[in-house]
């Protein structure tokens, strides 16, 4: 990079990660970004949305902050109990003229009920756009998660499967979309003369994507590994009563991103209870996702939490444990072990 003298603005490493990707995903068109949620906000943007979006509670901030910095009103839906994905069901009756997509989430790598949604989308003329931020690499049938809907987002943050420290990308089958969504992430310049968009500064550098080409070459082996810690886990916690572990659906290839736990009343301690014994052992686990978007601060007084119950229950019992290729199973079992200790604590109590 440094011979070359070309740091950013597409160059020879942006080109490079892109054609990679594309290849890898097996998606018609990917376009690099500075980070995922500047990819999901061109997403909004190219598109040319007004009004209505529907969309999930329970997620990460960007999801919902996209739709709203792009002048677009969010309408929560529920989601399923089994794995905490938008629930198709409870889409249809939030449906009204003024809803002109869905913006569902694929959480910890459990892809959504893609078939359902597309129907739905298809019957009302809506787009889709998929926050993939957390299914990098995540196949349903043999087909990757980049293939569904109008547009999927992936974020490429340091703590994903697969990252570039920092960056995210859009994938699409429309090829119209290549060119504006390049634009978009430069300014809306389309030559040193003409500006028809607005646009932004997101532009993934050279740096960013030459760890990215290098992150691509180990991506199976940092699942594989992360799969031994998954199924480790997965040996301690499936015994113990009161806890849940999600699993993928039927004809899913996991990419193992995250280790979601639920602790239900049966299990006798808390989530919250859970947390502060692993934190007092300095293993660090996160409440992901609390509060439920729709509590934030800065949306007070706009949305009724009680309005989707199952995610309302899920943001108070899940717990996601550390998971990293790196992750040992020797701290696998010792953080299984002090879960363990907060039930057995519980009873003697």
């Amino acid at each position: 990079m440094w011979e070359s003298r070309w740091l950013t603005n597409s160059g020879h490493k942006h080109q490079e990660l892109e054609e990679l990707l594309q290849s890898r995903l097996d998606v018609g068109n990917v376009a690099l970004f500075t980070n995922g949620h500047a990819a999901l906000e061109a997403a909004f943007e190219a598109l040319d949305l007004h009004g209505k979006v529907i969309t999930t509670p329970f997620t990460f901030a960007s999801t919902t902050h996209a739709i709203v910095r792009k002048g677009l009103e969010p309408v929560f839906a529920d989601v399923k109990p089994d794995d905490f994905t938008l629930d198709p069901a409870k889409v249809e009756g939030l449906i009204s003229e003024d809803v002109c997509a869905i913006a569902p989430v694929h959480v910890y790598g459990n892809l959504c009920d893609v078939d359902a949604i597309q129907d739905i989308a298809k019957r009302h003329n809506l787009k889709v756009i998929y926050d993939a931020a957390h299914a990098f690499g995540v196949e349903k049938n043999g087909v990757s998660a980049a293939c569904f809907g109008d547009i999927s987002m992936f974020s490429f943050h340091a703590t994903k499967v697969f990252n570039t420290i920092e960056g995210g990308a859009l994938c699409f089958s429309d090829s119209a979309l290549k060119l504006k969504l390049e634009q978009y992430r430069n300014f809306g310049i389309a030559s040193p003369e003409d500006v028809p968009y607005i646009g932004g500064n997101a532009k993934m550098n050279e740096f960013c994507a030459a760890m990215g080409i290098c992150n691509l070459r180990h991506l199976d082996e940092e699942i594989a590994k992360r799969r031994q810690a998954v199924e480790r886990y997965r040996l301690h916690l499936d015994r113990m009563e009161g806890v849940t572990v999600c699993t993928a659906a039927e004809g899913v290839r996991s990419n193992y991103a995250y280790m979601p736990v639920i602790f239900e009343p049966a299990f006798g301690a808390s989530r919250d209870d859970v947390m502060r014994s692993l934190d007092a052992a300095g293993v660090k686990a996160r409440k992901y996702f609390y509060p439920l978007v729709s509590d934030f601060a800065c949306y007070a007084g706009q949305f009724d939490s009680s309005l989707t119950p199952v995610a309302q229950e899920a943001s108070s019992r899940v717990l996601v444990l550390p998971l990293y290729a790196g992750l040992s199973l020797v701290e696998v079992d010792r953080t299984c072990e002090i879960i363990e200790g907060c039930s057995i604590a519980s009873r003697k109590g």
